[in-house]
């Protein structure tokens, strides 16, 4: 096993917040790779996440975002296991880092099955012509269709977007990292974006 510099540890902690513990762990796990280290980290949380998914999320925290100028507002609703948690500094920040996403990306909607089958038909409808006006055979039109519905889904339902503060994550990985760190299960329930004009 790989001996790890304290600085490393320290360096693993400030990227992921992650404990003392978990961050040495992790390293030595990677041989002192920190990108390695951050995966194992990753991992860890997306298992816990798994793990403690079916628990019941009883408590929890709404939160108010209104962008300067109040001509902008989100409210978010997260549950969590325990008011321990649900008062939790961290999970107050995660609230408030998902309120301005929300603010800036303008998601439709939290997963897929909240998608409005009436949009997404008149959507897929849409790429169906385009794809045809450009001359594309029946056969690959399906499949192509496919890939866009996922890009809609990516695009369009919270959970599936890139971080906006890190987009080399989806907002579901995210979760899922928050998850392994307070070692029990957080879902984002609902969410209402407001703004004057839209």
């Amino acid at each position: 096993m790989a001996k790890v510099s304290l600085e490393d540890i320290q360096k693993l902690r400030e990227i992921t917040s992650m404990g003392m513990m978990d961050c040495k762990k992790a390293l030595e796990e990677a041989e002192g790779n920190i990108e390695k280290a951050i995966d194992v980290l990753r991992k860890k949380g997306a298992a816990v996440a798994l793990k403690r998914g079916g628990n019941a999320t009883s408590q929890g925290l709404i939160h108010a975002y209104i962008h300067p100028g109040a001509t902008l507002g989100v409210l978010i609703e997260i549950n969590c296991e325990t008011d321990f948690v649900a008062r939790n500094e961290e999970l107050k920040k995660f609230a408030h880092d998902v309120c301005m996403h929300i603010a800036a990306i303008k998601p439709l909607c939290l997963t897929p099955d909240e998608v409005d089958p009436k949009w997404l038909e008149k959507e897929i409808e849409i790429a169906r012509e385009l794809l045809k006006n450009e001359g594309k055979k029946e056969e690959f039109i399906e499949k192509i269709l496919e890939g866009k519905v996922q890009k809609l889904y990516a695009e369009n339902c919270l959970l599936q977007q890139k971080f906006v503060k890190n987009d080399k994550l989806t907002v579901e990985q995210v979760l899922q990292e928050l998850v392994g760190k307070m070692g029990e299960s957080i879902k984002i329930r609902r969410f209402v974006r407001y703004e004057i004009g839209a």
